[in-house]
This record gives C-alpha cells, sequence and structure tokens, in this order.
C-alpha cells in the first residue's frame, strides 16, 4: 500500500489538475474548486516535479496541454468520472422516492433545470441526483436510473429530439459584423467550438459547412479565428457574449432565442438521425413506480417541446431579418 502511495500523485492533486486541465486556464480552475489561482499552480507544479515532465506549455494567454499532458487528462477525467459514479452508486438513499440522472452540461443546464419546478409538481418529493458528463453513460453497465446523451440511434433507446442545428450568435454580433448573407460571410466570423469525441455524436463546424455549401467556405472557416470549448454550456454562453458564432442546438437555445439573448446568424434549421437519446435499464417503464412516472413526464415534455418548436421558425425569420 505505501508504495502504491508514492506511486500515486494525491487525489485533490489529480482533481486540481482535472479542472485545470478541462478548462485549459488555471484561474477558473481556481473558482470551480473554492480555491485560489496560486494553490492550483502550485499542485500542477509539484506534479509536473513528480512525474519529471511538464504538464502543461504556459502561454501568454492561458495555458495549453503537452503531449504528456493530453495522455494523463485522460486517464484522470475518465476514473475520476468512474470513481464519481461509483460513490454515487454506494452513497445511502433517503426514503423519498429517488432517481439517478445522467445528462450532459448543455442538457442539464438548458433543457432539465428550466423544467425542474415542473417535475417537482408531477412528482412530489421526487430526490433527482444528476450527474453531468460530456461522455455518454450507460445505465445498464453503471448505477444510473435514466442517461439522455446525444449520438445516433442503436439499441433500446428511445430518442427524445433529433439533431436539429442552426448558426447562432447574439444580435449585437450581427449587427456589428451583419449583414451575414451565405456560409462564406459567416466563415469570416470568429467561430465557437465543441470539442469533438471519437466516434463522431454531434455536427461541427466542418459538418455544417459540407452539408450547407458543398464544403466551399470549409477553409476559409478552418483558418477563421475560432474558441474551443469541451463543455456546450461554455460554448452558448460565449455565443451570448458577442464572442462568436455558435451552433445552437434545439430544443437547448430555443428560450435565449424567444428571449432575444440569441439570433440565428443565417441559415435554415438542419436535421439529421442523431439526437437527444434516453437510455434505461431494461425493464424500467414496465417495472412502474418513480422511474416509469419520471419517464412518462419526460416524454410528456419534449412532445409538448416538438410542438411548441413547429410554432418558431415564422418568429425567428423575422427577428434574424431585424438584426441583419
Amino acid at each position: 500500500m505505501s508504495t502504491l502511495r508514492r506511486q500515486l500523485p494525491q487525489l485533490q492533486s489529480l482533481v486540481y489538475f482535472e479542472s485545470a486541465a478541462r478548462h485549459l486556464n488555471f484561474t477558473a480552475a481556481a473558482e470551480e474548486l473554492g480555491t485560489t489561482q496560486p494553490a492550483v499552480s502550485h499542485r500542477v507544479k509539484r506534479m509536473e516535479e513528480d512525474l519529471g515532465v511538464p504538464l502543461f506549455r504556459r502561454q501568454h494567454r492561458g495555458v495549453a496541454l503537452t503531449d504528456e499532458g493530453q495522455r494523463l487528462y485522460r486517464t484522470v477525467r475518465e476514473s475520476l468520472e468512474a470513481l464519481r459514479l461509483t460513490t454515487a452508486e454506494v452513497r445511502v438513499r433517503e426514503e423519498r422516492p429517488s432517481l439517478v440522472l445522467a445528462t450532459d452540461f448543455g442538457c442539464a443546464k438548458f433543457w432539465l433545470l428550466p423544467r425542474i419546478p415542473a417535475l417537482r409538481a408531477a412528482i412530489p418529493g421526487l430526490q433527482l441526483r444528476v450527474i453531468t458528463s460530456q461522455e455518454e453513460v450507460d445505465p445498464r453497465q453503471v448505477a444510473v436510473d435514466f442517461s439522455i446523451h446525444f449520438g445516433g440511434p442503436g439499441g433500446d433507446a428511445e430518442r427524445l429530439f433529433a439533431e436539429t442545428v442552426v448558426p447562432v450568435c447574439s444580435p449585437a454580433l450581427l449587427r456589428r459584423h451583419g449583414p451575414v448573407r451565405g456560409a462564406a460571410d459567416l466563415a469570416r466570423l470568429p467561430l465557437l467550438h465543441l470539442q469533438q469525441v471519437e466516434p463522431i455524436r454531434w455536427m461541427d463546424w466542418s459538418e455544417w459547412f459540407a452539408a450547407e455549401a458543398a464544403g466551399r467556405p470549409t477553409e476559409a472557416a478552418r483558418q477563421a479565428p475560432h474558441l474551443l470549448f469541451n463543455d456546450y454550456s461554455m460554448v452558448v454562453q460565449a455565443a451570448v457574449g458577442g464572442d462568436g458564432v455558435a451552433l445552437g442546438w434545439s430544443p437547448l437555445v430555443d428560450e435565449l432565442l424567444d428571449r432575444g439573448e440569441l439570433a440565428v446568424a443565417w441559415g435554415r434549421p438542419r436535421r439529421t438521425a442523431r439526437g437527444y437519446f434516453l437510455r434505461s435499464p431494461r425493464g424500467a417503464a414496465a417495472a412502474g413506480g418513480i422511474r416509469a412516472r419520471f419517464r412518462d413526464w419526460l416524454l410528456a415534455e419534449c412532445t409538448a417541446g416538438v410542438k411548441a418548436d413547429a410554432a418558431r421558425p415564422a418568429a425567428r425569420a423575422v427577428q434574424q431579418a431585424l438584426c441583419a
């Protein structure tokens, strides 16, 4: 045991490293962890000294992972995620009805959180534990009751929403750089990217440009100023803040579009066979009880959202014209 302890960094150091690597910013990691930037920097430096290799390249603005840092980050991220999920599994639940739901950051923030009051009204006393991860979680292998994640169809997963994508940005950015009359104009604007995974599970800018303009502006888009995030909520936040154009997924950005915090930059929504899918342990719906009630509520909310979305295109076309 003592040998293993000497070979492994301290758990807290791994947590600090994972946050710094995910944000690529020591200050942002410190804010997330409730500590100071020097404390994060000190922990990372101690790890680098212990391992004998640099994990980050210090740049003028922020940091970037070295090859060794990338390799360690993947392992640490997966290990901490497994530890968190297992901890949730063994934690003693209260007697009130409880569920564990795994989903990604964007779905949790932009779709689920605004509907928590409706969920509480539909299932009074429900204890809902939400586990967020950009990695897909299979409830047949991990102790969660349901998983809502983005990807392609397969197995016994139920599709909640089809992938429907349109470029979005702040109205101020559109007024400043507009009018945008085509994909070539869009390619000249700063583009906001969500870090892709393998295998590819969602539309990225390369796919959008290839579909929209037969790939012609793709090279220009590749050379345009861009920001890359591994958390979709940060992509949307950057778009609202006027930092660039993002690919907006319905229904995640619907309310922001309705409130005028975002506007359609250009183009019509594009749909694919991918989307948000619901996965649950086999027999969950047939078993009745709290799982069946939650699934029924979830499907009803999704159906209502699809119907409401059908009324939006005309209003958004007017909004786009006003911002141009």
